[in-house]
């Protein structure tokens, strides 16, 4: 089954818990600008990222083997070296530079899109009130 089935649409979006299971958010897929992208709704906020972060991540936390830190953080603050999101903004990722899209929402990449990867079966994310991390399956 292709992965984007699972995610959804606007119309039936999947809903997900953050990795301390505390907050109830939703991710769907649709089009921006003529490309695919995944849409974050968490209460009344909204965010966008490159869909292609799903594989990308993936593909990075394969060839490191072992579990990474998540580190979420918003758009403003400093990231923590050597985390999902520090990765997910990084000049060094395969898109050079930040996979989240809408300007000031960037940020929060290891909030939302490790839960998402985890429900579609490729990573294993530890659920502690703190200091969560993931590791590819």
């Amino acid at each position: 089954m292709d992965f984007r089935k699972k995610i959804g649409t606007k119309e039936k979006p999947l809903t997900l818990k953050t990795p301390p299971q505390s907050s109830e958010y939703t991710m769907h897929i649709d089009e921006k600008d003529g490309a695919e992208v995944l849409v974050c709704t968490v209460g009344k906020t909204i965010l966008h990222y490159d869909i292609r972060c799903l594989e990308d991540l993936h593909r990075m936390l394969k060839e490191r083997g072992e579990w990474m830190e998540l580190g979420s953080k918003d758009e403003k603050q400093e990231t923590k070296p050597d985390t999902v999101e520090h990765w997910g903004r990084s000049t060094k990722n395969p898109v050079g530079g930040w996979y989240g899209l809408r300007k000031g929402y960037r940020g929060r990449f290891g909030m939302y899109i490790p839960p998402l990867m985890e429900a579609l079966g490729w990573a294993e994310v530890t659920h502690e009130k703190r200091g969560n991390k993931m590791r590819a399956k």
